[in-house]
C-alpha cells in the first residue's frame, strides 16, 4: 500500500520536478546568451527598478554560484549570481527584475510574503521532521503521532502553496516594471517571460510534490485504522 501511493501520487511529481529543473537551466543558459540592446546588465536592472519604486534602503550585492539569485528581507539585500550580477544578457535581466520584484513586495507590505515569511520556521520543522513523525506512528499504530506529523507537514505544504501566488506576482511585477521604464524591448521581454515561466514551473513541481505526499500520508493514515 506504500508503495502504490508512493509511486501512484508521488512519483509522477517527482519525475516533473526533474523536468521542470531541467527546463529553467536550459532556458536561462539559451537567454543568457542574447545580450540586451542597451547592454544593461543584472545589477543595472535591479538598481533602475529599485529606484523606480523609491526603494533606497535596498543594496545589490554579488554572490557566488549559478541561480542563487535572492531578496533578503532581513539584510535588505538583493543578491544576485555571477551570471546575473555584471551580465548584460535576457536571462541576467530578468532575474535580476524577478528578485527585484520581492524587493519591491517587501517594501510594499505585501501580505502573501508577509504571510510566507512567517511561515519559514513552521515549513523547515514541518519538512523536515513531519513525514518521519506520520511514518514512525503508522509502523507503530500509534494514531497521535501520525496526526502529529500530518499536521506539521501540513504546515509545510502551506508555505509551498503561498509561495506559488508570491513568485508569480514577483515576475508579473517585473515584467511590468522593465515595460515601463523602457529597460528592454518588446521583443526582449517575450525572452524574459519564457525564463521566468521555466523558473515557475520549479515552484509548481515542488507545490505539487509536498501536496502529494501529504495526500499520501493521510491515505496511509486512514488504510491503517479500517
Amino acid at each position: 500500500m506504500f508503495d502504490m501511493y508512493y509511486l501512484i501520487l508521488v512519483v509522477p511529481t517527482i519525475l516533473l520536478s526533474m523536468w521542470a529543473q531541467v527546463m529553467v537551466k536550459s532556458t536561462f543558459a539559451k537567454y543568457s546568451k542574447v545580450q540586451c540592446s542597451r547592454r544593461i546588465t543584472g545589477m543595472d536592472a535591479a538598481a533602475v527598478l529599485l529606484k523606480a519604486n523609491n526603494i533606497n534602503n535596498v543594496s545589490i550585492e554579488a554572490v557566488r554560484g549559478s541561480l542563487t539569485d535572492h531578496y533578503d528581507p532581513s539584510a535588505k539585500k538583493l543578491r544576485l549570481s555571477e551570471p546575473v550580477y555584471g551580465v548584460p544578457s535576457i536571462s541576467a535581466v530578468g532575474v535580476a527584475a524577478h528578485e527585484t520584484g520581492h524587493a519591491i513586495q517587501h517594501a510594499v507590505h505585501w501580505s502573501p510574503l508577509a504571510l510566507r515569511s512567517t511561515l519559514v520556521p513552521v515549513a523547515n520543522i514541518g519538512s523536515s521532521i513531519g513525514p518521519w513523525l506520520a511514518i514512525a506512528g503508522l509502523a507503530l499504530s500509534f494514531p497521535i503521532l501520525i496526526n502529529i506529523g500530518i499536521l506539521l507537514f501540513g504546515g509545510a505544504v502551506l508555505f509551498y502553496i503561498i509561495t506559488l501566488p508570491v513568485e508569480f506576482n514577483a515576475s508579473n511585477r517585473a515584467i511590468k516594471i522593465l515595460r515601463a521604464n523602457n529597460v528592454l524591448s518588446e521583443q526582449e521581454l517575450k525572452g524574459v517571460k519564457k525564463v521566468l515561466t521555466a523558473a515557475a514551473l520549479t515552484y509548481v513541481a515542488s507545490a505539487l510534490t509536498a501536496i502529494m505526499n501529504l495526500l499520501r500520508l493521510v491515505l496511509l493514515s486512514r488504510s491503517r485504522r479500517r
